[in-house]
């Protein structure tokens, strides 16, 4: 189905609402859902089944194809992609995944990370981080796992910044005008990371890759790439506190 084919079937829908022309539209561009889905699943494989991640995310792709506006000359794809991880992340909020008690031991692993740095003058290893936390190899796996699903919470903002990095000539709203050198600064915080982490971060949100895909090429489970994910969040935090830069995860 080419370009004009797939405007023409647009310009339909909008006339008539017709059930039919709506559910090949559907078909069309399921495959959205399946990516965002995809790429969500590197903070809740641990939680949700990604079929049933696909499930929310229909709900905004039905909702997506409804309120698409033709006229305003925007991609489809674009404004699809936004409401149906806006759908996917108000579901999982609505389970209330991230109690108080989660948040604490957010903050208590990003200050390992921060007091340890400030303290080494490099990045601290695993020994020394469960060292500082009073805890053994598995449980420190355990809180990474859990301290995952707690990343939701503002993601869109974390997305956003990276996306400042890919586009050189994105411009910066009012909100970041004070911090010209966001770019920069974390472009230097990800490249600062540990090979794998900073892969695993490169990866995500630069190539845009799935969590399935990101085990595919590094080779290791899905588990062990979320895990590796939090890990160089919360080494990126601990770096930007040093520039009184925030990541609001």
């Amino acid at each position: 189905m080419d370009k004009k084919d797939i405007n023409s079937i647009w310009r339909q829908y909008n006339d008539t609402k017709d059930a039919g022309i709506k559910n090949m539209l559907i078909e069309k561009y399921v495959y959205l859902v399946k990516l965002v889905a995809g790429r969500l699943g590197i903070y809740l494989n641990q939680y949700v089944d990604l079929d049933d991640l696909v499930g929310y995310g229909t709900l905004g792709l039905i909702d997506a194809i409804d309120k698409f506006d033709l006229s305003k000359n925007v991609k489809f794809e674009t404004y699809a992609s936004l409401r149906i991880r806006g759908s996917i992340l108000d579901a999982i909020r609505k389970l209330d995944w991230v109690p108080r008690t989660l948040r604490k031991k957010q903050k208590e692993l990003d200050k390992a990370y921060t007091d340890l740095e400030f303290e080494l003058g490099r990045q601290p290893e695993e020994s020394e981080i469960t060292h500082y936390l009073g805890i053994n190899s598995d449980e420190y796996n355990t809180l990474l796992k859990e301290v995952n699903i707690s990343s939701l919470v503002s993601i869109d903002e974390y997305t956003y910044q990276f996306e400042l990095i890919k586009d050189p000539k994105a411009e910066l709203p009012d909100a970041y005008v004070e911090e010209k050198e966001i770019k920069d600064t974390l472009t230097k915080c990800v490249e600062d990371l540990p090979d794998r982490e900073r892969q695993v971060i490169v990866l995500y949100y630069f190539e845009e890759l799935t969590l399935k895909e990101i085990s595919s090429v590094l080779e290791v489970s899905e588990s062990r790439i979320s895990q590796l994910h939090t890990k160089g969040v919360s080494r990126l935090r601990a770096k930007l506190q040093k520039y009184n830069m925030v990541l609001p995860l």
